[in-house]
This record gives structure tokens, C-alpha cells and sequence, in this order.
């Protein structure tokens, strides 16, 4: 008879859905990001989320705001702000290049996703984006279900 351990689904990751639909990402690329403690363990869990979180260039560093990480409920030693700044991990030239970008009217930058890669460290990619006008939210919709429609009926013949 032996005994079943309690395992815990992990995520290997999590989309921040809204952020094709609201902007044009014109630009993507991949960061590192400093977490503490055991913000890795809640992640891995899946409890975080990416929807409203950009990213902000302040002194030299890139900052990731709004991020939400809930508490880890095993951790009973420290407390963490859910939804604190978080810096990104990216090389001083590739700074410098977002900063020059991001000084063009209405860029941002965005994260897109964040996943695990092979070595299991926890990566953001980021995408500069443009907003969107609300024809354009119109255009990208019905283009979307006509490609939706075609498909199913390719799938019936």
C-alpha cells in the first residue's frame, strides 16, 4: 500500500492575454527578472498574472510594475507586496536602445509572457508596443473570426 504524495500541477506559462489585443507590439525580446524568496514557488503555481503590468526605464534600470505575485502560502517568514515593483534583468546597450525607443510617441513596453527556460530561471518577454484604436480592436476581431470560420469549414471537406 503505498501512500500518494500531494503533487502540485506547475505552469510553465503564463500569457498576458490582453496585451495583443490592446496594442501592436511592434518589438520583442526576453529578460530576466529578480524575484525574492519564494515569489519562484507561487509562480511555478501559476498564481501570478500579467494583465494590467508594464514596464518603466528609471535610472539606468528597467522596472516591471504591477505585476501580480500572490503570497506563497507555506512561506510563514516574510511578507511581500503582491504587486511591488520588480526590476528586469537586461544588458546596459539593450537599455539604452529601449530608452531611445521608448521616447517616440506612445510607446510602451509590455510583457507578453512569462516562462521557465530549459535551466528553469524564470524569464519575461517584453514587447514594445503602440495602443490600439478601437477600429483597429474592430479589424483584428473580424479578421480573426473570418479565419476562425475558414478553418472549420476546411475541417468539414
Amino acid at each position: 500500500m503505498g501512500k500518494e504524495k500531494n503533487k502540485q500541477q506547475y505552469v510553465t506559462t503564463i500569457l498576458n492575454r490582453k496585451a495583443r489585443h490592446e496594442y501592436f507590439i511592434l518589438d520583442t525580446m526576453v529578460a530576466g527578472i529578480e524575484l525574492k524568496g519564494s515569489e519562484v514557488k507561487s509562480v511555478r503555481l501559476g498564481r501570478t498574472s500579467l494583465n494590467e503590468s508594464y514596464a518603466t526605464v528609471h535610472r539606468g534600470e528597467v522596472w516591471l510594475e504591477n505585476m501580480q505575485i500572490s503570497a506563497y502560502e507555506h512561506n510563514h517568514n516574510e511578507q511581500l507586496e503582491p504587486k511591488r515593483s520588480r526590476k528586469l534583468l537586461l544588458k546596459r546597450n539593450e537599455i539604452q536602445k529601449l530608452q531611445l525607443k521608448l521616447q517616440q510617441k506612445g510607446l510602451t513596453l509590455i510583457p507578453l509572457k512569462a516562462f521557465f527556460n530549459n535551466r528553469g530561471v524564470l524569464k519575461i518577454e517584453l514587447g514594445l508596443a503602440k495602443g490600439k484604436k478601437l477600429h483597429d480592436k474592430r479589424e483584428s476581431i473580424k479578421s480573426r473570426d473570418t479565419e476562425r470560420q475558414l478553418h472549420r469549414l476546411k475541417q468539414q471537406y
